[in-house]
């Protein structure tokens, strides 16, 4: 099996080429990425008797002829190329539009052409729901996408959907995702407070402290997109979340672990946004995420891994 994967250099995409590469089935995966971030770290440390498997192409979202090429017999076609931001933000409306929306529609495009590829992958975002007014939403909840950010995202989805009466077609609206990985991101929140947990000893709370995310932690990302390679799981769009979580709930969790850990609020008179997700328990375990591991443990793990 062939493996393409737009957006392959980035937080996502570094573990999944780990988690392809694991599988005996998955003969070649091409890693197509234009290294905007820029990050290099894709680069460094795969094992090397699977190395062999992985090619990387440079690449734009937006050559058309460039996509053409690169997917001339790929069977599995991955996109995780997005601007990428934290879910409520509401910065760069041209590029998200640009990258998220048409690039997207590039893609899409390109594929419908293809005569190998079978199965399409896309990571969409929960922030396409909008705040979250009270219970938890699951996949039948109407989309309400208050950032730039989460409007380019559901705009990808609708060209996405194209695709489904030609081939396997699934969109996994993602959690805030969080955990090590050496092309990890730092703006999500929980990778951000133990970042700064760990090097300046004090966290900063955005707000009042009670707004709540919907989480899910980066292995089990990994895990679950590696396993839509070849799982016989209906098509469809899915959320892919693990645990809903209190700002504060974080903050008191790393002080245990930190006993001299301060925190200090900046607008705490403000009430931000709630973003909650219901956890999707037939998808977890049609995909292998298996169960939930203690907060607690992920963080004292999350922390042994810096070098200082």
């Amino acid at each position: 099996m062939k493996v393409l994967i737009t957006g392959g250099a980035g937080y996502i995409g570094t573990e999944l080429i780990s988690a392809l590469i694991a599988k005996p089935e998955i003969e070649s995966v091409i890693v197509y990425d234009n290294l905007s971030r820029p990050n290099y770290n894709v680069f460094l440390g795969l094992r090397l008797q699977n190395h062999s498997k992985v090619s990387f192409v440079k690449g734009e979202l937006l050559d058309s002829r460039g996509l053409r090429k690169v997917l001339k017999g790929v069977d599995v076609v991955y996109h995780l190329a997005a601007k990428v931001t934290t879910p409520l933000a509401n910065t760069d409306a041209h590029v998200y539009e640009q990258v998220n929306h048409w690039g997207t529609a590039e893609l899409v495009y390109a594929v419908e052409e293809s005569a190998t590829v079978k199965r399409f992958i896309y990571t969409s975002s929960t922030g396409v729901y909008g705040p979250s007014t009270g219970q938890p939403v699951d996949e039948t909840a109407a989309t309400a996408p208050q950032s730039l950010y989460a409007i380019s995202k559901l705009r990808g989805e609708e060209h996405v959907r194209r695709l489904a009466s030609r081939m396997d077609t699934y969109i996994m609206r993602c959690g805030n995702v969080y955990g090590y990985s050496k092309s990890m991101r730092f703006d999500s929140v929980i990778n951000k407070f133990v970042f700064e947990a760990n090097f300046d000893g004090r966290v900063t709370v955005q707000g009042d402290g009670k707004q709540s995310r919907t989480f899910i932690h980066i292995d089990k990302v990994a895990h679950a997109l590696a396993n839509l390679a070849s799982t016989t799981f209906a098509s469809g769009t899915y959320n892919l979340v693990d645990r809903t979580l209190r700002v504060f709930d974080i903050v008191d969790m790393l002080k245990e672990l930190v006993p001299p850990l301060e925190f200090i609020f900046i607008n705490q008179h403000l009430r931000l946004h709630e973003l909650n997700i219901r956890t999707n328990a037939e998808v977890n375990a049609a995909l292998g995420i298996g169960e939930e591991r203690l907060l607690k443990a992920e963080l004292e793990e999350f922390l042994a891994k810096f070098s200082f």
